[in-house]
C-alpha cells in the first residue's frame, strides 16, 4: 500500500486551535520587573518577553457602573472541534440608532489606556537591542482585527453568569484568547470601502509559503523558513529564515458597538543571521524536497521519509497565504488568505484574517528625543480610522 502522508489522511473541517496565550496572572507586571536582560517565556510557538504587558479591556461604554447590565456573552459557531463553546461579549441588546450609552470617542480612551505600556514596552526592546547589537531584530507595532473569545463557559455557568450579571472582573479572571479569521462580510468592506475611505494605495502583492522547523539545538523555539514560490519550476525557493516571534506587549479590547474586537500588539522578530554551512544546507535540502499541492492542507506535502533532515531538523507545520497590502507612509494595511497545517496535530485551518501596521507611530518612537504628545496624537488618530472603517461589516447590526 502506497505511503499517505498525515495531512492526506486527515480529514477536512478539523481546524486547529490557536495556541492559549499565557494567563495575564503568570506574567510579571511590567513596572514591578525593570530588568532589561530579558528572558523569554515560551509556550507552544509563543513567546512573551520577561516582563511583557498584557491586557485586556471592554471598550465602548460611557458609564462602566452599568456594565453587567448591558452586556452578554454570546455563544459563537466557529469551526473548531476542540472548544465547541467559546463566546464572545456584546452589548446586551445590540447597537440601536440613537443610543447615549455608546461612547463617541472611545479610540482615546484606547490610546490613553496603553499609552505608557507602549512607552515603556519600546523602551525594553530598544535596551536590549542596544545591549546586544541585534540588527537583525524586527519590530513591528501592529493592530489585529478579530473576535476575543471568552473559553470554558459551560451551560451551567453561563445561566449563574446571567443571574450574577457580568462584571469586568469576572471576565477578566476567564481564558481568553484572540481568533483572528475574519468573516467575509468584514474583509469585503475593508476591501471594498475602508481601503477607499483611508486614500490607500496598494503596495505590494505577494505569495508565501512558512515552513516550520523543530529545532534540535533549540529545543524552546520553532524555526520559520518564508519561502516564495518558483512558478515554472513548481517549487519552493527560501527566501529568510526566522525565530519565534516574541511579544512585548498585547492589549486586546473588546469592542462594545462593533463586530469585531481589536488587539494592540507590539512584537519582535528575530533574522537568524548566524547559521552554519550544514545548517542552511540541511534547511534548503528539507525546503527543496517540498513539493507544492494543492489537494493538502497548508499547499505542500513531502515524499516518504523526506519531512525531516535526519539530524537537527523536521517539518512541524506549513502555511500558504497570499496577502494584499495597501498603504502611505505611516500606516499598511494588510488583507491575507491563510491555510495552515499542523502535522503535530494534523490539523488545519483555513482563515481570512486583517491587520494595520503603524510604521509612522515606530519611527517617532526611535528618534532620539521621543515626543510622547505626538506619539499619542498620531495614536489616536490611527485607532479612530480602524474604529471608523475596520472594526464592523457596514451593517447597522452590531451584536
Amino acid at each position: 500500500m502506497s505511503y499517505i502522508p498525515p495531512h492526506k489522511r486527515h480529514t477536512k473541517g478539523s481546524p486547529s486551535r490557536e495556541p492559549t496565550p499565557a494567563p495575564e496572572s503568570l506574567i510579571p507586571a511590567f513596572r514591578k520587573n525593570l530588568n532589561f536582560k530579558r528572558k523569554e517565556k515560551f509556550l507552544f510557538e509563543i513567546r512573551y518577553a520577561h516582563g511583557a504587558v498584557r491586557k485586556w479591556f471592554p471598550v465602548g461604554l460611557t458609564d462602566d457602573s452599568h456594565f453587567s447590565s448591558l452586556v452578554k456573552l454570546q455563544h459563537l459557531s466557529i469551526d473548531r472541534k476542540s472548544d465547541e463553546n467559546p463566546f464572545r461579549l456584546v452589548l446586551m441588546q445590540g447597537c440601536s440608532g440613537g443610543t447615549n450609552e455608546l461612547m463617541d470617542e472611545p479610540w482615546r480612551l484606547v490610546a490613553n489606556s496603553v499609552m505608557e505600556d507602549l512607552l515603556l514596552s519600546f523602551q525594553h526592546e530598544k535596551c536590549e537591542m542596544e545591549e546586544s547589537n541585534m540588527e537583525e531584530l524586527k519590530l513591528s507595532l501592529v493592530a489585529r482585527f478579530g473576535r476575543i473569545l471568552f473559553h470554558g463557559i459551560s451551560a451551567k455557568s453561563q445561566e449563574s453568569l446571567k443571574s450574577n450579571l457580568l462584571s469586568e472582573n469576572t471576565l477578566r479572571q476567564m481564558r481568553k484568547s484572540f481568533y483572528t479569521n475574519v468573516p467575509l462580510s468584514n474583509m469585503e468592506y475593508i476591501r471594498n470601502l475602508a481601503v477607499q475611505k483611508l486614500d490607500l494605495e496598494c503596495v505590494e502583492e505577494k505569495e508565501l509559503y512558512y515552513v516550520k522547523l523543530s529545532d534540535n539545538m533549540r529545543a524552546d523555539s520553532t524555526v520559520t523558513c518564508k519561502c516564495t514560490v518558483v512558478k515554472d519550476q513548481e517549487k519552493i525557493q527560501l527566501h529568510k529564515i526566522e525565530l519565534n516571534q516574541v511579544r512585548n506587549m498585547v492589549a486586546d479590547m473588546s469592542c462594545l458597538g462593533k463586530s469585531l474586537d481589536l488587539r494592540l500588539m507590539l512584537h519582535t522578530k528575530k533574522i537568524m543571521m548566524g547559521l552554519s554551512d550544514d545548517e542552511i544546507n540541511e534547511i534548503k535540502n528539507l525546503i527543496g524536497s517540498a513539493v507544492l499541492d494543492s489537494e493538502v492542507k497548508g499547499g505542500l506535502r513531502w515524499p516518504f521519509g523526506e519531512d525531516s533532515s535526519g539530524s537537527q531538523y523536521a517539518v512541524t507545520g506549513v502555511w500558504h497565504t497570499t496577502a494584499k497590502s495597501y498603504g502611505n507612509s505611516s500606516i499598511r494595511l494588510k488583507l491575507r488568505h491563510a491555510d495552515r497545517f499542523d502535522f503535530r496535530s494534523s490539523t488545519g485551518e483555513v482563515s481570512q484574517e486583517a491587520n494595520l501596521k503603524m510604521p509612522g507611530i515606530l519611527s517617532q518612537l526611535q528618534e532620539q528625543t521621543i515626543d510622547e504628545k505626538l506619539v499619542l496624537k498620531m495614536l489616536e488618530d490611527n485607532l479612530k480610522l480602524i474604529w471608523d472603517h475596520c472594526l464592523s461589516d457596514g451593517s447597522s447590526s452590531c451584536s
